[in-house]
């Protein structure tokens, strides 16, 4: 069952990001990488921010998380994780069809370049990496991220964003 996330799972959203987010330790570089990748309080300003998760509640426990983060004539996908142990089940492709499905205006994600599987995984849901000279633009002007990771991350966009 997809569902929007409350209140009540905040604990659940902290758990699932950092667990997930181990699969980036090595990837991430390590002046960016932080035990627990996303610490509570970070997470309290993300959703403070108007990131809103939506999760995939499976056995009745949350497995999986998408947040998304309208800024101006975009969204944002922010923080998508699946638990380790439920990785691989669909659980990912099912919260950004839901996503895609709402969506009212052009989708973008940004990930760390080195994520190949992150990068191959929105790739075959119809995103594309948009080109190095248009990334640092978008991502100062959608995101808060220090200069640091802006070299070491892609954006990729639906074909909405192409289109327009």
């Amino acid at each position: 069952m997809i569902r929007e996330c409350v209140d009540a799972d905040f604990e659940a959203i902290y758990e699932i990001i950092n667990d997930a987010a181990q699969a980036y330790r090595g990837i991430i570089p390590p002046d960016r990488w932080n035990e627990p990748y996303m610490p509570r309080e970070e997470l309290r300003e993300e959703i403070s921010a108007g990131v809103v998760f939506l999760g995939y509640e499976q056995d009745g426990e949350l497995a999986g998380v998408m947040g998304t983060q309208d800024i101006q004539e975009v969204t944002l996908i922010r923080h998508a994780y699946v638990r380790t142990e439920q990785r691989g089940q669909g659980i990912g492709g099912t919260l950004l069809a839901r996503i895609m499905d709402e969506a009212t205006q052009p989708v973008l994600i940004g990930t760390w370049a080195d994520a190949v599987w992150a990068v191959r995984f929105y790739e075959r849901h119809g995103f594309q990496v948009v080109p190095p000279q248009q990334k640092e633009v978008l991502l100062r002007k959608y995101w808060t991220v220090p200069d640091r990771q802006i070299e070491t991350s892609v954006v990729l966009a639906d074909q909405t964003w192409f289109a327009t």
